[in-house]
């Protein structure tokens, strides 16, 4: 089979058609349905917190040196895709950095995340260096080495915050997002980043706040049934782990981050953007600034008015809640809740990345043989024999991924009601009260389902 080379990995989009299975305006109001009667469901038959402090139980103990050769691993990945978008072809279909990076890295991680808990910590490249080098020290220095200092409060998630945020700008806004040898460079920055983070504050503290990767991987695996801890495996009620989310500064602007850029993204490839953005550049090239550098800007200020308005609709949210309880302040209560948009999140990354990875994802079986891109004699096969491989488009069709797509909008809607309610249960006395609080939730959950399906109706 030949090998079919595809459109650049950040070209993502959400898949645009036409022809979809019935109307759109249908879908709108089914999901809307299914919110309210979800919400009418939890009422009547949620009367208690089953979430909050849910029971975990320990099902498996393996040994711990077993992170030691995963570490290996992530590094010995980290190390080929820095070596392939450096000394690889730059042509970006034809090297592994990008469509790793933006593929199997950003997007594939997810459901292992969800499904087998906080796999990307036992890969951790950077987390497996910090420990090598701090175990070197204290065996060379001892007692010489100094204790890490203590990471600041006020700091919080915003590294974090501000890590996804500069993701989101490269992927959705850079020129040269797709350009193997940046990509190369900006990840031994971040490296470099991390490793400084990790030696001023200790691995463990950087890692669950400041490293932006680990912490948006973390937050996933939260929804997850398991949880590993120190080579322990726990078993607990599928959302209960989201629930123990520290809320500590940073962390609300870290979810408006997460859904506003894919939100935005999605945005960006319909018409309303097609129309904007050109007439927001024309605009800031007539104070002077080239065209393609005009562009660039006007993206920018995109990006970060949709998450800007991701964060004004849930800070809406909270403040009607206070409504019902006003001695709760609106950020305390946007605090609070705040783990209620970690299923969201998810749910606007499925949808919107689910036929990247379905079809994007199979050019990792070529590049896997051949990542540097290089030109190979007739009948080379490469390193593992399928750089001959190609893509199939037809494994899965237009209308299972608009399935797919609104299913994963309405279930992960429907899971941060329940994750909501159950909050509520916890923070307000009275059922009543609990329950007249979430209408503003409901609310917002009903907008964001809105918007995620008229992305998906509007490309």
């Amino acid at each position: 089979m030949s090998r079919v080379l595809v459109a650049p990995p950040i070209a993502h989009g959400l898949v645009g058609r036409t022809d979809l299975p019935i109307p759109a305006w249908l879908f709108g109001w089914g999901a809307a349905v299914v919110l309210v009667v979800s919400f009418v469901a939890l009422a009547v038959l949620w009367p208690r917190p089953r979430l909050e402090r849910a029971p975990e139980r320990r099902v498996l103990q393996v040994p711990a040196w077993l992170e030691v050769p995963c570490g290996v691993i992530g590094v010995a990945l980290f190390a080929l895709v820095v070596y392939a978008g450096l000394e690889g072809t730059q042509v970006d279909t034809a090297n592994l950095a990008p469509t790793f990076i933006y593929v199997l890295f950003w997007v594939g991680l997810l459901p292992l995340q969800v499904l087998l808990g906080d796999v990307f910590a036992l890969f951790n490249p950077w987390r497996a260096v910090g420990r090598a080098a701090g175990w070197v020290s204290r065996r060379m220095a001892g007692d010489g080495v100094p204790e890490p200092m203590p990471y600041p409060d006020w700091l919080g998630r915003w590294p974090a915050a501000i890590g996804i945020l500069c993701f989101a700008w490269l992927e959705l806004v850079s020129t040269s997002r797709s350009d193997p040898s940046t990509l190369a460079v900006l990840a031994l920055a971040y490296a470099a980043v991390q490793l400084i983070g990790m030696s001023l504050y200790g691995v463990r503290a950087w890692e669950r706040r400041g490293d932006a990767f680990a912490v948006y991987f973390e937050l996933f695996a939260r929804l997850s049934p398991l949880r590993w801890e120190r080579g322990t495996l726990y078993v607990r009620p599928p959302l209960a782990g989201v629930t123990s989310l520290t809320p500590v500064p940073g962390t609300v602007a870290l979810l408006c981050v997460m859904i506003g850029s894919t939100t935005f993204d999605g945005f960006s490839n319909g018409p309303v953007w097609s129309d904007i953005a050109p007439e927001l550049a024309s605009v800031i090239t007539d104070l002077g600034v080239g065209q393609a550098t005009a562009l660039q800007i006007a993206f920018t200020i995109g990006l970060l008015a949709v998450v800007g308005a991701v964060a004004l609709l849930y800070r809406l949210g909270a403040a009607g809640m206070r409504t019902v309880a006003p001695e709760h302040e609106t950020g305390e209560l946007a605090r609070r809740f705040v783990h209620t948009l970690t299923p969201i999140a998810l749910a606007y990354l499925v949808a919107h990345y689910f036929s990247l990875l379905a079809f994007q994802g199979q050019a990792l079986g070529y590049l896997a043989s051949n990542p540097l891109g290089r030109t190979l004699a007739e009948g080379d096969t490469g390193w593992l024999g399928t750089a001959d491989w190609g893509i199939d488009y037809t494994w899965v069709g237009a209308e299972a991924i608009w399935y797919v797509q609104v299913g994963a909008l309405v279930a992960g809607h429907v899971a941060g009601l329940v994750l909501a309610h159950d909050r509520a249960l916890s923070v307000f006395d009275r059922a009543r009260e609990a329950t007249r609080s979430q209408y503003w939730m409901l609310v917002v959950m009903v907008a964001f389902t809105s918007l995620g399906l008229w992305l998906l109706s509007a490309q």
